[in-house]
């Protein structure tokens, strides 16, 4: 098992080394501001894909494929393409509000940029946010029930995909807690980077996401043991 738990920390860190190394840096740069949509799946192809296998080896404390992990990685790697014109939507609007006086922009420097992120962050998450993670959690459970099969997802009906949901969990922790407590500060740090690293961080992120439900759902399954 440790080996593996070395193998997913190596691939971060060569991910991370890529990053900091100049020459590859200038490299990511270029190509993140030439083709943000390409960029953005693969960096969520990887980062996000990594997140989820974490959460399941803090779940079940082993290393684990699940079943249609490709179709997960593909679905994970459009999510960072719809990333990136979620950010560019709501930044620019609320650039545009601030502007307009319609939300205060208190004047120039580090006061102006926090807002400006907060604001960016506060919106996206609370209009946004919710939705996309329902239609996720829904995704998930298709490819779960189908056993990752693209003919088993297939005839799998909508009526049995929405009754497998915990749909009180949903609401009461992943949008009453997570994007109070977690998505709105994380985001709001995000929007206080440089455009070009923002998706990466969202990607970062999904990492952190993973091991929060992971921890979650093993403290539910506890409690459910005991009670």
């Amino acid at each position: 098992m440790k080996k593996y738990d070395l193998l997913w920390a190596a691939v971060l860190a060569g991910i991370a080394a890529f990053l900091l190394t100049p020459a590859s840096h200038r490299i990511f740069v270029t190509l993140s501001m030439a083709h943000p949509y390409l960029m953005a799946f693969a960096k969520f192809l990887l980062l996000a894909s990594m997140g989820e296998l974490l959460a399941i080896r803090i779940t079940g404390g082993e290393w684990r494929i699940p079943a249609g992990m490709a179709y997960r990685a593909v679905i994970w790697g459009l999510i960072g393409m719809l990333i990136v014109i979620v950010f560019e939507f709501f930044s620019s609007g609320v650039v545009s509000a601030m502007k307009k006086g319609l939300l205060p922009s208190f004047g120039a420097g580090f006061a102006h940029d926090l807002a400006f992120a907060f604001f960016t962050s506060a919106f996206m998450n609370c209009l946004f946010a919710p939705t996309f993670m329902a239609a996720h959690r829904i995704i998930d459970t298709y490819i779960d029930l189908g056993n990752g099969r693209l003919r088993g997802m297939a005839i799998v009906p909508l009526t049995e995909v929405i009754k497998k949901i915990d749909w009180y969990g949903f609401v009461a922790f992943v949008v009453g807690k997570t994007i109070p407590f977690f998505w709105i500060p994380a985001h709001t740090v995000t929007f206080l980077l440089p455009p070009e690293y923002r998706v990466l961080a969202a990607a970062f992120l999904s990492i952190a996401l993973g091991g929060i439900l992971a921890f979650a759902k093993r403290k539910n399954s506890k409690q459910t043991a005991k009670a």
